[in-house]
Order: structure tokens, then sequence, then C-alpha cells
């Protein structure tokens, strides 16, 4: 028989490593280990009452169990333009300049499929979110990392890459609020960017979700002028409302690069559940209250997460904001895997090590928020009481 092979798109890329290490949990529990899970970014809390109110009284309605627009339903369209409009001061023409996505994830690889050919580059955070390099070689692009440090405050240093060969670049990844570190935009960050892009015609995607997690400001790039001429915001329900499960994200830009994305994304997928769009339209007019009840449990989850890091002897910065704990782990250790796997089988916590996340994030951890209290005391427990010392 002829041997078959996988194409060389798959051959380039790996399994998601939280995905396969989720699998590894898995089977430590169902062994009975109990294993307090603090590597993944999945909101544990619920979602708005009125959305899923609104889901369950839309999914018994004659003619919502057909197939979609892809473009979305107006309303969540306009309930998406609406959002931003106040809470971060942009205006955005809800028919020809938001587009829905079912997840963010999805809108990454719908960008690069219509802005990227084989053989063109792509500027991607090191360190930074592991599908921007995945999806890049998936479409065929040269992945082009740019140095994100904690020295230099983990923001791009737009004269470092002045110096980078950039004649194929045509697309730039940027995500303020940052996965992993929870950086927050520095003032003239999304300024910069906007500059850099049109001065070398690559397209800026700031990737926006964790804005109004434990954030002082929200901002938007989109907020800088001209940058709708180069720019795409990409933003999702997913942390900010409780909702990742339910994959309702969304893309903003101009006309025109809408128009581009929604080729790609009418040839891939049929539109949403119709009932999933109301409630996600719901979802978006709450208040100020609802965000400030979300992020009251967060602090309250974020001061046992920090006692965490300290009993780990994990330096970390105050200052950092969102839905994680990023710090460098003790002198003396080979690597971020091996101190979060001796942190797994020493006190049965799982954490992410930062090696992931790209050059950049080793010798770095990562701690989930997404635990209730009760689970994030047990583990500041369990991690007091191991020694780390002698896995050096």
């Amino acid at each position: 028989m002829k041997t078959i092979t996988a194409a060389q798109r798959v051959q380039n890329i790996e399994e998601y490593y939280l995905q396969r290490k989720m699998k590894q949990v898995a089977a430590l529990n169902a062994a009975g280990a109990d294993i307090v899970s603090l590597g993944v970014g999945g909101p544990d809390l619920l979602p708005p009452k009125a959305a899923v109110e609104k889901l369950c009284e839309s999914a018994v309605l004659p003619d919502v169990n057909s197939y979609s627009v892809t473009s979305g339903l107006p309303v969540l369209r306009k309930a998406y333009a609406d959002w931003y409009s106040r809470y971060y001061g942009v205006r955005l023409n809800p028919d020809s300049q938001i587009l829905p996505l079912i997840g963010s994830k999805e809108g990454i690889m719908h960008i690069s499929m219509a802005f990227l050919n084989p053989g063109d580059a792509v500027l991607v955070p090191n360190p930074g979110y592991p599908t921007y390099t995945s999806v890049s070689r998936l479409v065929g692009a040269e992945v082009i990392p740019y140095d994100l440090t904690e020295e230099g405050g983990w923001l791009p240093d737009f004269d470092a890459l002045e110096k980078l060969p950039l004649d194929r670049v045509k697309l730039m990844w940027i995500n303020y609020p940052h996965m992993p570190t929870c950086t927050q935009p520095a003032d003239d960050v999304f300024r910069k960017a906007v500059e850099f892009g049109r001065r070398h015609g690559i397209v800026i995607v700031n990737d926006n979700p964790y804005s109004f997690i434990l954030s002082d400001s929200r901002r938007s790039i989109l907020h800088v002028p001209g940058a709708e001429e180069v720019a795409i915001e990409m933003n999702s329900l997913s942390k900010s409302h409780n909702m990742a499960g339910w994959r309702m994200g969304m893309i903003a830009s101009n006309p025109e690069f809408i128009k581009w994305i929604l080729k790609v994304k009418s040839n891939v997928d049929s539109g949403q559940y119709i009932p999933a769009m109301l409630a996600a339209a719901t979802a978006l007019q709450e208040g100020e209250d609802w965000y400030k009840a979300l992020n009251d449990e967060y602090r309250r989850r974020r001061a046992v997460a920090e006692k965490i890091m300290d009993a780990l002897g994990v330096r970390w910065n105050p200052e950092q904001r969102g839905l994680y704990l990023w710090g460098r782990i003790p002198d003396g250790w080979k690597g971020s895997e091996d101190f979060a796997d001796a942190v797994l089988e020493k006190a049965r916590v799982f954490i992410t090590p930062g090696f992931i996340f790209g050059s950049n994030g080793e010798g770095y951890i990562r701690i989930s928020l997404c635990a209730d209290t009760e689970r994030l005391s047990e583990a500041l427990t369990r991690t007091k009481n191991i020694n780390l010392s002698e896995q050096k």
C-alpha cells in the first residue's frame, strides 16, 4: 500500500500544549489525584442572567434552528457597535465595520487567510498567544517573532522593529492587554503601532479580549486617528461576560477589510446559532454593575493567587492586570516546564509554563484566576507544603 502522509502544514505545527496537558490532568483526576487546575483561562463564572434567559426564550421560537447569515444578525452587530461606543469611545457602523465571529480563534484564521499569501511574513509577539504562530504556519506564511521582554516592560520596541526585514511583512499581531504577561497598553503603544503599519503597509491586528478584567482603563486601537486604514481589532465575550463556550467574538475595522474577511468566513461557516446571537446581544447591554461585580470576584481570587506565587518563590509584578498572574520562576531551574511539572507532581496543582508562549516566556509561569477562592486556597495550602529545591 502506498504511504499516506499529512499535508506539510499539519507537519509544521503541534497539538496545542494546553490541550495535551489537560488530557494528562483529566487522567490524573480519573485516578483520584484531585488536581487544582490553574492552567487554562476558561472563566468558571456564570454569564449574565438576562443572556441565559434570552437564550432559553429564543430556543423555543419557530425558525431559529436553520442556517443563519455568516455576517451575523443585525441586532448583534448593533449591540457590538453600541458596546464599543459606550465603553471604548469608538463609533462603528454596525452594517459595514463589524463582523461577528465564532470566537477569536476563528478570527485569527480568517484574517490570516484574507491577507496572507504563502511566502508573506507575519510579525508575532514573543511571548504571545501560540495560535498567532500556528495559524501563520498553516497558511504558509513566515513567522518573524518580535521581542517583548521584562526589561522593556513587555511592550514592542518599534526602533528595533524598523531594523527587521519588512519587505515581505503583511501583518503584525499585537495583544493589549497582553496575554500572558497581563501588561496594560502604554499610552503611545497603539499610536506607534498605527504609524508603523501606515509607514510600511502592514495590517496591525490588536487582539483585545481582556480589557474588562481588572483593568484600569478600556482602550481600543481604533481610537487612534487613522487607525481604521490599517488596523483591525478583535474582541470577544469569552472573558468579559463568562461566555467562552458560547464562541461569541467579533472583528472591527474598515468596510473594505471586513468585506475581504467575510469572503473567507462565508466559505468556511454557515453562521452562528440564532438564539445564541440574541443572547449575546442581550449580554452586551450589561452596565457597569456587571463588570464591577465580576472584578470584585477576580480581586478576591487575585489576592490568593498572589500568595501562591509567593509560596512558589515566583517573582511577579503587582502592576499587571487581567485574568492571570505572570512571574519569573526561582533561579536554578532547568526551565519553566520542569518547574510546572514539579508543582503538578508535588502539589497536584496545574500551572502553565511560560515556554509555550515563545522563547521569551522561558523562565516564567502563568497562573489563571479561573478557579474559585476555595480551590485557589487549596492550591495555596498545597504549594506551601512542598519542597521544590530538590527538583532543581
